[in-house]
């Protein structure tokens, strides 16, 4: 069988149970920069949440004058999700800073949350990043498979006093992934660093994706100088060393990534395909046993079992959300064509069997493949028939 590489993008902590701290100086000791050639510039977090001037310039004339009769949490709001604004798409195939989140409106929900943090902390507002917690969605994308969460961020503008007296927190949640149930979401508040460790573990992992291991290995010192607490970086580190061919580094990494959150099973499964390769091949297959990555999210399932039902409008919801955590997924672009096509809508149909044709060349059987292709080319004539 062949044995994809797991990484777990910066979106997802790595379980929700009780995560160690590195032991003093084991977590630079894993490590070796005489591995890779040194950057001409490193990769820096500090330009993160920086406003660009184009920035500046749509929260003095669009959000501030309408600060004073709306308040700076509905102004921003507002201008988030009200069409005619920034009309924000959500695309996780690159995490962005805010300015280029800004710049391309675009951005998967970690690149919009700094986007949203940098914009609500220069109007004043406190700002507290949460993770919600819940089953993370898996995406393969050649030999790699993601393990994606998601976060969202809460904004409070002040204080309100309640009658006892006591000071109570008013905070407003905004979450850019479609089909959120909010009063039942469960989260974990996150403080600036990790957000900051999570967006160079993401630029890490979408370096390596692009066979950029050197790019990808910098990028990820500068996620443990934000937080070397954050033990998702350690397995990332793993599997760069793995692709680099270091394979006792990587089970260096990867050991410690394993003695900071006992029985993850992602770390566990990249463990043993770096044991297999040395040719220990008893412990990788004890390993292996502990890898179960399902193929497919809850959500994508419930969504057909919707169409199967004819509620076609709460499946199209329920594929948004998931478009927004796997835009590489073949499977969801064929359903999403499938929900299209039922509303009547046979140019957005058309846009998602091409994808479901261009992302099944790489990730799919070629029964799949001739199947999305056959479909993509009927609906090609039928639209020139019309």
């Amino acid at each position: 069988m062949k044995r994809f590489a797991v990484l777990l993008l910066g979106l997802l902590l790595l379980g929700c149970a009780h995560v160690g701290q590195p032991p003093a100086g084991a977590e630079e000791a894993v490590f070796h920069d005489a591995l890779f050639v040194p950057p001409q510039d490193m990769p820096r977090a500090d330009e993160l949440f920086a406003l660009s001037p184009a920035m500046r310039r749509y929260l003095a004339e669009r959000i501030e004058p309408q600060v004073r009769r709306k308040g700076p949490q509905r102004a921003l709001i507002d201008a988030l999700y009200t069409e005619g604004e920034l009309k924000l798409e959500y695309d996780s195939v690159r995490t962005r800073t805010a300015a280029e989140a800004f710049d391309a409106r675009q951005g998967n929900c970690l690149s919009l949350v700094i986007m949203t943090a940098a914009i609500a902390q220069e109007l004043g507002l406190n700002v507290r990043f949460q993770q919600v917690l819940g089953l993370p969605a898996v995406e393969r994308n050649g030999d790699f498979t993601f393990v994606v969460g998601h976060v969202n961020l809460a904004l409070r503008s002040g204080l309100l006093q309640t009658r006892a007296g006591l000071a109570e927190q008013n905070w407003l949640i905004v979450d850019f992934m479609p089909g959120q149930d909010l009063p039942r979401q469960r989260t974990l508040q996150l403080d600036e660093r990790r957000i900051r460790a999570m967006f160079m573990n993401n630029r890490a992992a979408e370096e390596l994706a692009q066979g950029r291991v050197n790019q990808a290995y910098w990028w990820l010192r500068g996620a443990w100088a934000q937080d070397r607490s954050f033990v998702n970086l350690y397995n990332t580190l793993g599997v760069i060393y793995r692709h680099h061919g270091a394979l006792a580094e990587a089970e260096q990494a990867l050991r410690l990534a394993d003695r900071l959150d006992p029985g993850n099973s992602h770390v566990a499964g990249n463990l043993a395909g770096v044991l297999a390769l040395q040719g220990r091949q008893a412990e990788a297959a004890r390993l292996a046993a502990l890898q179960p990555v399902p193929d497919a999210a809850p959500r994508l399932v419930q969504a057909r079992q919707a169409l199967d039902e004819g509620q076609v409008k709460k499946a199209l919801l329920m594929l948004q959300g998931e478009l927004g955590l796997t835009p590489r997924n073949h499977e969801l672009h064929h359903w999403l064509a499938v929900a299209a096509a039922r509303m009547g809508d046979n140019a957005r149909a058309r846009r998602h069997l091409e994808l479901a044709v261009q992302y099944s060349s790489r990730n799919a059987s070629a029964e799949q493949h001739a199947l999305y292709a056959g479909k993509l080319q009927r609906l090609k004539e039928q639209l020139q028939a019309h």
